[in-house]
C-alpha cells in the first residue's frame, strides 16, 4: 500500500462523551470511552469492514471521522487533509466528497419532504443547483439506485424499508462522494432485502470508483462486501486483517469466539466445529478494564493482560492483532 493508494487515514483516535453531574453548574464526573486510540487506513476504491458487538464504537467512529462528532483527540486525513483542523466553510467544501448512509431508513428520511426533496437537498446545501435540474439530478439518482424517477413526488411513508434504504443511498450519491460510511445500512432490513441492497452497494461502487467504511454485526455479509475487516471490541480495533485471512486464521481471541458464532452452510463441519461461549458481560466503557479490555471474557487471560495493554501490531502482511498471547 502507498500513500497515494491512501484516501482515508485516521491516527490515534479518541471520542469520549463527558459525564455530567448537577442541575445548574453541570461539573463532569467522569466519560463514556466509546472510541478509544483507533489507527487504521482505507484505500483508495476498496471497502473496510468494521464489525463488532453492538455498543463497541462502531458507529460512533464513523460519525466522528465525518466529523459528525468532533474527536477529543487524534487526526483524520482525507485525501491527506486534516479533517480535524477544519471548521466551518473549510469542511463544509470537504464534506461534499464524504457522505453517510443511515442505520434506520425509516427515521433517516424527513416525513414532510418529498422523495425529490430529500435526494436534492444536498445539491441545494451545496450550492450545485436550482430549480429542474436538481429536480432532473434527483429522478437520474432515483433511477440509478433502482426506484422508478416517477416516484419523485412521493413521500417517504409510501415506500418499504428496502425502498426507503435505497432513497438514503441516492442521497448520498448526490453530491458525487469519494468515500461513503455505511452505518449497518441493511440491520433495520427484512433478510430477503439485504442482499439486494449490499449488490446494489457493490455495483454503484465499481461504476463510480467509491470507497465503503461498512458498519455492520452480520459477519457473513461483512465477508461478502469486505476487501478488509477490523474487528472491534469496547472502543479500541483488536484485530484487522484482509477479508479471507481473517475468516480463514483469526488470531485474536474475540475473533475467534465471533466467527465461531457464525452458522455455516455444511452440516457435517456445524457438528464437528466448536462454539466459543464468552463468559460475563461486556465491561462499562465509563470504567474500562485495565491493560486489555477483552480480558474479563478472555478464556487465555493471564497476569499480564491486566497489567499491560495491548500493542497493536502486524504479524503478517497487513495482519494486524492486539494480544499478548500471539
Amino acid at each position: 500500500m502507498t500513500a497515494n493508494d491512501v484516501l482515508l487515514q485516521v491516527e490515534h483516535l479518541v471520542k469520549h462523551f463527558p459525564i455530567r453531574r448537577g442541575v445548574i453548574f453541570q461539573k463532569q464526573t467522569g466519560a463514556v470511552h466509546a472510541v478509544d486510540d483507533i489507527s487504521f487506513e482505507i484505500q483508495d476504491g476498496e471497502t473496510l469492514g468494521l464489525v463488532g458487538e453492538s455498543g463497541c464504537g462502531k458507529s460512533t467512529t464513523g460519525r466522528t471521522i465525518l466529523q459528525l462528532y468532533r474527536p477529543t483527540s487524534g487526526q483524520v486525513y482525507f485525501q491527506g487533509v486534516d479533517l480535524v483542523s477544519l471548521k466551518g466553510k473549510e469542511l463544509r467544501k470537504m464534506r461534499r466528497s464524504m457522505q453517510m448512509i443511515f442505520q434506520d431508513p425509516y427515521a433517516s428520511l424527513n416525513p414532510r419532504m418529498t422523495v425529490g426533496e430529500i435526494v436534492g437537498e444536498p445539491l441545494l446545501i451545496h450550492n450545485l443547483g436550482q430549480g429542474k435540474e436538481v429536480q432532473e439530478r434527483a429522478e437520474q439518482l432515483l433511477e440509478l439506485v433502482g426506484l422508478n424517477p416517477a416516484y419523485s413526488n412521493r413521500f417517504p411513508h409510501e415506500f418499504s424499508g428496502g425502498q426507503r434504504q435505497r432513497i438514503g443511498v441516492a442521497r448520498a450519491l448526490a453530491v458525487n462522494p469519494s468515500l461513503i460510511v455505511c452505518d449497518e445500512p441493511i440491520s433495520a432490513l427484512d433478510v430477503s432485502i439485504q442482499a439486494q441492497v449490499v449488490n446494489l452497494l457493490e455495483d454503484l461502487q465499481e461504476e463510480l470508483n467509491l470507497t465503503y467504511l461498512f458498519i455492520a454485526h452480520d459477519l457473513s455479509m461483512v465477508r461478502h462486501i469486505s476487501h478488509r475487516v477490523a474487528v472491534m471490541y469496547l472502543g479500541v480495533i483488536v484485530e484487522l486483517a484482509p477479508r479471507d485471512e481473517l475468516y480463514t486464521r483469526p488470531l485474536h481471541p474475540y475473533t475467534q469466539a465471533l466467527l465461531s458464532a457464525v452458522p455455516i452452510p455444511d452440516a457435517l463441519a456445524e457438528m464437528k466445529r466448536k462454539r466459543i461461549i464468552l463468559k460475563g458481560e461486556v465491561p462499562s466503557p465509563v470504567e474500562p478494564p485495565s491493560g486489555c479490555r477483552f480480558r474479563t471474557r478472555c478464556p487465555l487471560a493471564l497476569p499480564v493482560c491486566a497489567e499491560v495493554q495491548p500493542e497493536f501490531r502486524q504479524v503478517a502482511a497487513g495482519h494486524f492483532v492486539a494480544c499478548h498471547m500471539v
